[in-house]
């Protein structure tokens, strides 16, 4: 029995779309200002790491609008080419971010690697470095608090990996403060230097790391461990749920889809076993929001270590073969139903009679025409009350 819940894309992802809009714009707007500072201060001032540090600001605007770009294709509603929605859009842009910081990081880190080979080329950087490099600090460090919380808010994944990347570019400018400052009060023009190399591994290292995490993604891996265990425990603990022997997730942006195989009494209706899937998932999607799409699977027994119908007849051809035997007893214009239950590799047997149809012999001669098939292991015949 499946039974999806999805959520209803037109009442979250604009408002969404919105947040996401507002505080990348606020970046973009930001990040502008700022590498035209560092850069013109870097020149002025001689130093190569405030340099380097406003080509990597330089290089935010791109991931700013890479990031506007997939935001604005993964807030669409879904569709018949796209039924789990569009927001792998903002996987595969957090993949674009990290192999641009990547990029930017090897260009730097050779930059200033070839000013080290090249010792002459180096220049002492001035007082003035220090200020843009606090300046830096100061900006990237703010953009970083926005984003994340607004990230917080709208559950972004991608506006994480965006707000990380602030925080990386506040690290990166410390460096270069550090790296400027030894420059300046120790007279060692070399240190500026290697605090661009060191601005370039940090670049690198996150850039590696949202290349990773997003490509995990995308090859469907699971939530953590730990999660997934207070997901099963809290599913095992529903009424109905006498045994919980899978689960399965695999995240798709913000979102997180999951399917689930439970064990219910075997011998409940189809009803009752479809009203305990809802009540599952509705129970667990309230609890763990982010689980906006959910398939549950309803089972009588553990099918992971048994395979109960793989060798056994269905309804019609069992009938088929006894129908013979269960015209011979005289009963088979009084059988209101047979209900079947595909049980411990075998088949269960419920047979439900008219009212005051059936003789002792009748009954006897009706057990036996099923208890003559190997696919069935027991047969009770039940009789209409008056």
């Amino acid at each position: 029995m499946t039974a999806p819940v999805s959520t209803d894309a037109s009442d979250e992802t604009p408002s969404r779309y919105e947040a996401t809009r507002k505080v990348t714009l606020t970046g973009i707007i930001v990040n502008v200002q700022l590498s035209l500072i560092q850069l013109i201060g870097g020149f002025f001032s001689h130093s190569q790491a405030l340099i380097a540090d406003g080509l990597h600001t330089l290089s935010d605007l791109a991931s700013d609008f890479v990031v506007l770009f997939a935001a604005k294709l993964a807030s669409k509603d879904p569709d018949e080419d796209h039924p789990y929605g569009h927001e792998r859009i903002e996987t595969v842009a957090t993949v674009i971010l990290g192999m641009a910081l990547a990029g930017v990081a090897v260009g730097i880190g050779l930059n200033a690697l070839g000013r080290l080979i090249h010792f002459d080329t180096l220049q002492q950087p001035s007082s003035l470095a220090i200020v843009f490099a606090v300046l830096g600090i100061i900006a990237k460090e703010g953009l970083y608090q926005y984003t994340t919380f607004v990230a917080k808010q709208v559950d972004s994944n991608l506006l994480r990996a965006n707000a990380w990347h602030h925080r990386s570019d506040a690290l990166s400018s410390l460096m270069v403060l550090l790296g400027v400052a030894g420059s300046v009060f120790f007279q060692i023009p070399w240190l500026d230097a290697v605090a661009a190399i060191a601005v370039a591994i940090m670049i690198f290292y996150m850039g590696a790391r949202l290349i990773l995490d997003s490509t995990m993604e995308l090859v469907d891996t699971a939530l953590d461990l730990e999660k997934v265990n207070t997901i099963k425990k809290f599913i095992a603990n529903l009424e109905g749920v006498e045994n919980l022997h899978l689960l399965r997730t695999r995240k798709m942006g913000s979102k997180v889809l999951a399917d689930v195989h439970i064990q219910v009494n075997a011998f409940i209706s189809v009803s009752e076993g479809h009203y305990i899937a809802e009540n599952v998932m509705n129970k667990t999607r309230k609890t763990f929001p982010e689980m906006t799409d959910m398939t549950v699977h309803i089972d009588p027994e553990d099918d992971e270590s048994l395979q109960p119908s793989n060798n056994l007849p269905s309804r019609k051809q069992l009938i088929k073969t006894l129908y013979p035997s269960i015209e011979k007893s005289g009963l088979a214009d009084s059988i209101l139903s047979i209900v079947l239950h595909y049980i411990d590799e075998k088949i269960k047997v419920e047979i439900y009679l008219k009212k005051s149809t059936a003789t002792t012999k009748q009954a006897t001669l009706l057990i036996n025409a099923f208890q003559n098939s190997d696919d069935i292991s027991s047969v009770s015949v039940h009789q209409q009350m008056e």
